[in-house]
């Protein structure tokens, strides 16, 4: 389990548009390309430079191709990059302002401090 892949394809794929989409319309599509076009770019660098061994696994692959937050928050993803993608994601689907936001937290209500360690 890799929270810091997790991470990072949750701030990637938030910061661009198109991606946005993207995950919206083919999620378990993009995720596919995600993982073995993007997955290994180092951030920050020219994209030459790539790491080789970074992927997800099974139960992450289906979260994400899923939409499923609850799970991506319990395998530690940074609750911040899941609510601002998803928000990004599914927000436009409800008429009141943040519906979305009180589902989100409806679904994780949950869990009590303290919260799942989203270190990476």
């Amino acid at each position: 389990m890799s929270k810091y892949l997790l991470d990072k394809f949750l701030y990637t794929v938030d910061r661009d548009p198109e991606l946005v989409e993207r995950y919206r319309a083919d999620p378990r599509g993009t995720v596919r390309w995600w993982e073995a076009e993007r997955a290994n770019v180092i951030l920050n660098l020219p994209e030459s430079e790539r790491s080789t061994w970074l992927t997800f696994t099974d139960t992450e692959r289906e979260a994400l191709a899923t939409h499923d937050y609850v799970k991506l928050l319990e395998f530690g993803a940074h609750n911040f990059l899941t609510l601002t993608l998803f928000i990004a994601l599914f927000e436009r689907d409800y008429d009141e302002p943040l519906a979305f936001q009180r589902e989100f937290a409806t679904k994780l209500s949950h869990w009590s401090l303290p919260y799942p360690d989203i270190s990476t």
